[in-house]
């Protein structure tokens, strides 16, 4: 084989080795990684981060690149084989070895692994050759994509490194195990996704639960609820509390009277707000960039028949990402604590066959509720807050007082209830404290 020709090939793999090296540094660097660079003012990170921000067009020109060389070099041994051997059928024998053996070592395997073991270095390096080249060839790239795409049953070319959401998240966790974020971090990202595909009723306070104030109620009365139930909205309802017709704010409250103590005897209906209304079906991520935007931390969700099904505050969705928000006063509460005289406080998760057990009785059920704050609950007709009192009858004929004590988390729910015997239930033992 003559010298040129042996030196023109060379030069091709040389070309097609630089060409895979480009390849596979700038399948591993990102725009973040370009843009840290820029910052941390590396050479030539401003032609990386032009390359980086449209990967798949720089992709495309090494690709091209590669390939072509490697066929040019692949003619240019055929031919020398040929001229060298004369035998036809041993001359393409010889090529197609050594083509292989060079495509496999010099082009396959030796410059993705540089690429991938030193990415930054080798993507940077390449943007000095890829921008004026793809300057060059112009749109000759992507139209070859594009004939390939047609040809090519499915959905083409991927422009990322990502085919599917499933992909993504596997990739998260492949991170997590190799410690290079932690699990809280990856449990996160996973919610993340998690919240595209939640909705609204999925998060909500439901309507059972809330704490309401009726429109007619003063604003020294709505003050008092404020602050015995924890709560810093309170939904105002008008003629039952499926008519939610605005939310009163604390700090509004506050204001109001600050400025004039008369304003006290004044309706909730003069210091309301209205109310935002969304539909139980709405997507919770939507919900929150809406919120965001119309900077609005509260909202009335609304079911399928038009009326309320409790509402959603901005809290709630951020739950969803980042977990149960609690605050400092919050501990754990142990399910019951002795105080003498058959007096008990229980946690208001205790099961009612469990508190009927601290009352010698071998099953005490109900077919409504199962737990001791449900009881209390059931009994008043309404959420129990802070200081809420209700007279509960057991089989046996006896009573018990369930007085409502402390509430905790962002919610304000009850979390302990004392539990004392009063002696036989009577009319009117149920009670609860009203706002004066």
């Amino acid at each position: 084989m003559s010298a040129p020709l042996v030196l023109g090939a060379i030069a091709l793999i040389v070309v097609a080795w630089l060409a895979a090296c480009a390849e596979a540094g700038l399948a591993r660097v990102s725009s973040f990684r370009a843009e840290e660079a820029v910052k941390s003012g590396r050479r030539g990170s401003a032609k990386l981060s032009q390359v980086a921000a449209d990967p798949t067009r720089y992709l495309n020109v090494a690709l091209l690149v590669r390939v072509v060389c490697e066929m040019a070099a692949a003619a240019l041994v055929a031919y020398g084989s040929l001229k060298e051997f004369g035998s036809t059928a041993e001359a393409l024998l010889i090529a197609i070895g050594v083509m292989v053996l060079v495509s496999y070592v010099a082009v396959g395997v030796s410059p993705r692994t540089i690429g991938r073991q030193h990415p930054l270095n080798t993507a940077t390096a390449a943007a000095y050759v890829l921008l004026p080249l793809a300057r060059i060839m112009g749109p000759i790239p992507s139209l070859l994509i594009l004939i390939g795409n047609a040809l090519t049953p499915g959905k083409g070319f991927r422009r990322g490194p990502f085919a599917s959401e499933a992909e993504l998240r596997a990739l998260v966790d492949l991170a997590e195990k190799e410690s290079l974020i932690e699990d809280d971090e990856r449990r996160m990202v996973h919610s993340v996704f998690e919240l595209g595909d939640t909705l609204v009723r999925e998060v909500m306070v439901p309507r059972t639960d809330l704490v309401v104030i009726e429109r007619f109620k003063t604003i020294r009365q709505a003050l008092t609820l404020a602050l015995r139930s924890g709560f810093s909205r309170i939904p105002v309802t008008g003629e039952s509390e499926d008519d939610i017709v605005g939310i009163v704010y604390l700090k509004d409250l506050v204001r109001k009277t600050h400025i004039s103590r008369d304003a006290e005897s004044e309706l909730v209906s003069t210091a309301m707000r209205p109310a935002a209304f969304v539909p139980d079906t709405k997507n919770a991520g939507d919900l929150l960039r809406e919120m965001q935007q119309d900077r609005n931390h509260v909202a009335v969700v609304i079911d399928e028949y038009g009326g309320t099904a409790g509402i959603v505050t901005i809290e709630d969705i951020l739950e969803e990402i980042v977990g149960e928000i609690t605050d400092e006063y919050d501990r754990e509460i142990p399910p019951v604590v002795e105080l003498g005289e058959d007096r008990h406080r229980v946690s208001a998760r205790l099961d009612i066959t469990d508190l009927g057990e601290l009352y010698g009785l071998e099953e005490y059920d109900d077919e409504d509720v199962e737990t001791v704050g449900g009881l209390l609950a059931k009994a008043l007709g309404r959420v129990p807050i802070a200081g809420a009192s209700a007279a509960v009858e057991l089989p046996d004929g006896r009573a018990l007082r369930l007085t409502a004590e402390t509430s905790a988390g962002r919610r304000n729910k009850i979390v302990t209830v004392l539990v004392e015997p009063v002696g036989v239930a009577g009319p009117g033992d149920e009670k609860e404290t009203k706002p004066e």
